[in-house]
Formats: structure tokens, sequence, C-alpha cells
């Protein structure tokens, strides 16, 4: 198993602190791996096998309870009296009522819980009515590139780029050695897992082939500025009749459901944020080169990487408007501000001025960036134009 660093170390660092983890993420990110990791953690840092109580509820085996009273008085009985117990809920969704187990085991004294969830419909439900203020939630990503790239050993970093956007990023995706026949299987199992589970049998969706319309265009306009009225018009010029609100509310479901993320824009000089046009990106590469086939937009490819780098870095990601120009990312952390223009490459003068632009129009001092495929580094009067890869692999900071 890959070690995720990160996430296990957050666990460790959460570990007897009075609230409840909550890891969540899209399907086969690799959640239940997580866990796997953390209980070897707790068995070799003196915590027994009795003081862990785990459940996936994907396994039919932990699936057999009539009710979550059942679940929880099972539970209760098997808490060992005096030490500390680590409660593993895996995938807790499925349990109808599952918040109320989750609650009653909170208020026990001797009780560190952990969930997991593949749907954001457990978090802005009953659970968050329930457990408001008690709970963190651990968002959990396929690979980064820096670790499929540990994961693969190889040296060929330009390579393994290539294979990272057009294979995907799931972990058990580093076991199948690029096979392309067993890759393109496996993530259609996902792909459709995804669908059928988060998406349309939790939401009771009946127009399938609406929603497969919807995905494709999100998936195909990735990091352009895309509106509902957008969508519904091109699907019907298409003669794909829907309504706004229809595609409103399937695009809602397949946020929940991760397998896309959006952000929205602010205006850099009004200092406020705008509630019309929003931009998507979708979670895995490999998934969309699953459902689109050939990829030539590289430069939106990239954009869609640096934006779960910079998510999985726990920044706040917002577009940003500067009158008539915009920059592709404003991101901000503890440290304030920062400014990211993406692109695959600025040698083209006209590319680079265009790129510079959009940043020296802003009227500030937080830090500026262009971050592109090109080997060349430089700084342009405090804008620092700086390698993707050497971003992605954590060789240079922003």
């Amino acid at each position: 198993m890959l070690e995720r660093k990160e996430y296990l170390d957050f666990l460790v660092k959460l570990k007897d602190k009075k609230i409840i983890k909550v890891v969540t993420g899209i399907r086969r990110c690799g959640k239940s791996t997580l866990f796997t990791l953390y209980k070897k953690y707790l068995l070799e840092n003196n915590v027994n096998d009795n003081q862990i109580i785990s459940f996936n509820f994907e396994n039919p085996d932990d699936n057999k309870y009539d009710n979550w009273k059942a679940l929880y008085d099972d539970i209760k009985s098997r808490l060992v009296t005096g030490k500390m117990n680590y409660i593993f809920l895996d995938e807790i969704q499925v349990i109808e009522n599952f918040e109320k187990v989750v609650d009653g085991l909170f208020i026990q004294d001797n009780v560190d819980i952990y969930i997991t969830g593949s749907n954001s419909y457990m978090l802005s439900g009953e659970l968050a009515t329930f457990l408001t203020g008690r709970y963190m939630q651990i968002h959990m990503l396929p690979l980064s590139f820096k670790e499929y790239l540990s994961g693969i050993k190889s040296s060929n970093e330009l390579k393994e780029y290539q294979n990272y956007i057009e294979n995907g990023s799931f972990p058990y995706l580093l076991s199948i050695n690029d096979d392309k026949e067993l890759i393109r299987n496996y993530l259609d199992g996902i792909y459709n897992t995804v669908l059928l589970k988060d998406v349309i049998s939790r939401n009771n969706i009946k127009d399938v082939m609406i929603l497969d319309s919807v995905i494709k265009f999100v998936f195909d306009n990735i990091g352009q500025l895309i509106s509902t009225n957008k969508i519904s018009n091109t699907l019907n010029s298409n003669n794909r009749k829907n309504s706004v609100n229809t595609i409103e509310s399937y695009l809602s479901n397949l946020l929940d459901s991760y397998i896309i993320y959006k952000i929205s824009r602010y205006d850099i000089k009004g200092k406020e944020y705008l509630k019309t046009g929003d931009k998507y990106y979708v979670c895995d590469l490999g998934l969309r080169k699953y459902l689109l086939g050939e990829i030539k937009d590289l430069g939106s490819i990239l954009e869609n990487i640096i934006f779960l780098e910079l998510k999985r870095r726990n920044y706040e990601i917002f577009i940003g408007k500067n009158g008539n120009n915009e920059v592709d990312f404003v991101v901000k952390n503890n440290d304030g501000l920062k400014y990211i223009q993406v692109a695959l490459s600025v040698r083209d003068e006209d590319t680079l001025k265009r790129e510079l632009n959009s940043l020296e129009t802003i009227n500030d001092n937080y830090p500026k960036y262009i971050i592109t495929l090109d080997y060349d580094t430089a700084n342009y009067s405090g804008i620092k134009q700086i390698n993707a890869i050497d971003f992605l692999l954590g060789r240079v900071e922003i």
C-alpha cells in the first residue's frame, strides 16, 4: 500500500482529540486504505487489537444491521472499559440514521471516532445538524503527482506526467502496470459506480441521458466559465430538452459525489465574491479521458492539475476578476492571498505578455506566479515564473 503521508499525519495529529474525524472523497481514492494504514499505526503504538472496532458498510458481512440502534448497541457492548476505543465506520452513509450512531458514540468518554463517506450529502444533512462544531473534515483526493511518481518509482518525470494525465490517479492503477485495457475497465467501474450509487440512485434521477450530457459538457469545458444557462441552451440546441432547474440540480448532485469541483469568482479590485460565472474541474484526468477520448487541450489539463494540487494544500481557491482581465487562481490561506496564472508554455512572446498583463494590473503586494511546463524560470518585476513539475513535486514553493 502506498502511504498517503499527509493524510496519515493529519489523523495522527488528531488522535484522541475529542472531535469526530470525517474523511470524505470520491470512491476508490484511498479512504479505506488510509484507515488500514492508521490502524496499523495504532497497533504499533501501544493500542491493543480489542480497542479497535472497525466496520466497512460496503462489505455485506458488516452491513447486517436492521437499524441504527442495533449497530450502536453492538459497538457499545464491545467497548473496552478504562481504555480509549478507536471506532472506524467506513462508508457509514449507507446506514439509515447513521448520525444517531455517531452522536451516541461521541458522548462516550473513551471513544475516538473515524468515519468515511463518498458523498457530501452526509455533511449537509443530519450529521451536520447533530454534530455542529464537533467534527473535522479531511477531504481526500486521488494521488497527487508526487505520490503517483513515488509509487511508479520512475525517474522520467515528463513521461510519467503524460501517463498521469492519461491513465488517471486512482491508487489501484499503480498495480495495473500501464495495461490500457485494464485501466479503461477499472475507470469504467469507478465512473458507473459513482453515477449509480452516489448520483442516480441517491437522487432518484430519471433522465440519465441528460445527466450524461451534463457530465460530458462539464468534463469537456474544464477551466472555462460556465453557467447553468449555457449548459441548458447547449443541450437544447442539440435536441436534449431540459430546464435550467434540472441542470442546477444535476450539477449539485455531481458536486456532492466529488467527481467534479466548482470555484467561483472573486473581484480583486472590489474585494468581493461574485455570484455569477463559475469554473469546474474534474477529480481525475483519467476519468476525463475515459469519457471523452483523445486529449488535446493540454493547457486546460495542466490548469486542472494545478487546481487539484492547490486544493490538496488546503488553499481557498477562487477565479480572479480584475477589471477586464481574469486571473486563473486567487488562493488564500493564513499567509494571505496569492495570484496564479497557469499556461502550458509562455515561450511565445504574445502569450507571455497576456499572462503577465493579468497579473501586472493588480495593485497590491501579494505574491504573483506564472506556472508552466517550460523548464525556464524567470522573475518579471516580482512575478515569478516556475515550472509545474517542480511545483507538483514540492521542489519549489509558492
